[in-house]
């Protein structure tokens, strides 16, 4: 008798930070393709502050009124984030 693979469960789809439902825990996958020099540096930063690929990643607030800034939180530090600077993470929800 051959040993059977266990079921493969789809991925779910990645998305932007910003587009993350409050309190969702999702994982960090990798940056957005950048445009531009500006975009760029913002990456760089997220990436040198720990938005790193495996990370645990929360939106735990938005600001009011609007949506800028979100609260979020990346391991155990939280930051706040404009919604132009979360969409550059992309993120895959738990």
């Amino acid at each position: 008798m051959t040993p059977q693979a266990p079921p493969t469960i789809p991925d779910k789809p990645t998305i932007g930070l910003d587009q993350l439902a409050r309190q969702t825990p999702a994982t960090v996958v990798g940056m957005h393709a950048t445009q531009d020099e500006e975009e760029r540096s913002v990456a760089l930063r997220l990436l040198e502050i720990g938005f790193l690929p495996g990370e645990s990643v929360r939106v735990i607030a938005h600001g009011y009124p609007g949506h800028d800034p979100l609260a979020v939180r990346v391991g155990h530090t939280t930051f706040a984030l404009r919604s132009h600077e979360a969409a550059l993470v992309q993120v895959r929800p738990l």
